[in-house]
């Protein structure tokens, strides 16, 4: 099992930029694919982003990408998101996700991750 504990949410004005951190204890967090998602109120917990193992594959949602970018430092065992031009649509909380079994095709979904943080709330004010 692997545990994860987020950090580096808060209340940004619009346009500001955040940058959330995911710390990982237990089983190896190399071998994990490290997933970003996030829920607003009255919402489904939805995709934001994730990174493999290795750190050379990322994937994110459309409506992030070219403003998000995912990472990682194994080192650490440390996972981060920046997040850039933040939007009010951006607020929510932000849960960080762990899989060592996932694939490719489902790695944007909810259901194949099977460790997950907290959360950290996100406020982005217009």
């Amino acid at each position: 099992q692997v545990q994860l504990v987020e950090s580096g949410g808060g209340l940004v004005q619009a346009g500001g930029s955040l940058r959330l951190s995911c710390a990982a204890s237990g089983r190896t967090f190399s071998s994990n694919t490290m997933g970003w998602f996030r829920q607003a109120p009255g919402k489904e917990r939805e995709f934001v982003a994730a990174i493999r193992w290795s750190g050379s594959s990322t994937f994110s949602t459309d409506s992030v990408r070219g403003r998000f970018t995912i990472s990682r430092d194994n080192a650490k065992n440390t996972v981060y998101l920046q997040m850039n031009s933040l939007k009010p649509e951006d607020t929510a909380v932000y849960y960080c996700a762990a899989s060592a079994r996932i694939t490719i095709a489902t790695i944007r979904q909810v259901k194949e991750y099977d460790a997950w943080g907290q959360g950290t709330q996100v406020t982005v004010s217009s």
